[in-house]
Formats: structure tokens, sequence, C-alpha cells
């Protein structure tokens, strides 16, 4: 098995142990380490809620939390894109296997649709680890930032979640 199906197994597993812990830690991670896919997590978190047998009012705080931990998560790329501008950044995304080419594609959205890009990026897969790198190179205002990505993140969180929720049976093979 290789080690990434393992790290999948174990987010399985803490998601079953703790909940609500585990999709705030996930939605966390997955911004901070971009291979930890939020299409398996919190799906599979609302799957465990329904088999859990909590109620639609029991996922608010579920869904909450996972918006709060991605905003906790791309905020602190968003600072670093900030602090170490786009030449010494570029350094480092290699390692992430991200390139110039990809930044600046990210970049030409973020000024096409300016600050919605942000809100619109937090729904979006792949873009939604990247969008805020040029927010922070281009010195989007960290209060719109913020306003902006947790918004988009509440979205993701709410359509993800209830889609494993409701369509969860699905979801038994990553389980």
């Amino acid at each position: 098995m290789e080690p990434f199906d393992s790290f999948l197994i174990w987010i399985s597993e803490f998601l079953a142990d703790h909940l609500y812990e585990g999709v705030f830690l996930a939605a966390l991670l997955e911004t901070i380490v971009p291979p930890i896919p939020t299409l398996a997590v919190f799906p599979t978190a609302g799957f465990l809620a329904s088999q859990q047998g909590l109620s639609l009012f029991g996922l608010i705080p579920l869904i909450i939390l996972g918006a709060i931990g991605a905003t906790i998560g791309t905020t602190a790329i968003y600072l670093i894109a900030l602090k170490l501008g786009r030449t010494i950044l570029l350094r480092y995304l290699k390692f992430l296997k991200i390139s110039e080419k990809k930044l600046e594609r990210v970049e030409v959205w973020f000024e096409k649709y300016g600050d919605k890009a942000v809100f619109l990026g937090r729904m979006v897969p792949v873009m939604r680890e990247m969008i805020s790198v040029p927010a922070g190179l281009l010195k989007m205002k960290i209060p719109k930032f913020v306003l902006f990505t947790f918004s988009g993140s509440l979205i993701w969180s709410t359509g993800t979640i209830l889609a494993g929720y409701y369509f969860g049976a699905g979801l038994e093979f990553i389980i």
C-alpha cells in the first residue's frame, strides 16, 4: 500500500473517532499540504455523520469547523506569499510541483476576477489550494481575503459534506 493510501485510511479512521476535530484538522492541513483531497475527506465526514445518526442541524458545526480550518490554513499560505514575495516563493513552490506557469495562470485568473477570485477559487478543486498565493503576492487586503475565503470555504464545506451525508453509501470503498 502506498503512503498516500495509508494516509487516507488514517484520516478516515480519525474522522470516524473524532468527526468534528477531524474535519477541522483535515481542512486546515489540506490548504497547507496540498495532496490531502477535501473531495475525499469532507464527503467521508458527511457519510460518517449520517451513519452516526447526526441530524442536519448537527451538521452545522461540522460545516463551520471545515470552513474555519480551511480559512486558517489558507490564510497562513496568504501570509507566507505576502511576506516572501514571488521570487522566493517560486523556489519553494517547485518542491510542491507547482510550476511558474501554473502560478501565472492563477495570477491571471486573480487579476481578471479581482477579489471575487478568492471567493470563487475556494470552490474550485486545485484552485482552492492555489488562490491564496496570488492574493498574498498581489497584496489583497487581509480582512477582505479572510471574509471571501471563509464565505467560499463555507459553501464548499456545505456542498461536499451534504453530498457525503446524502450520497455517502457510494463512499464506503474509501472507508
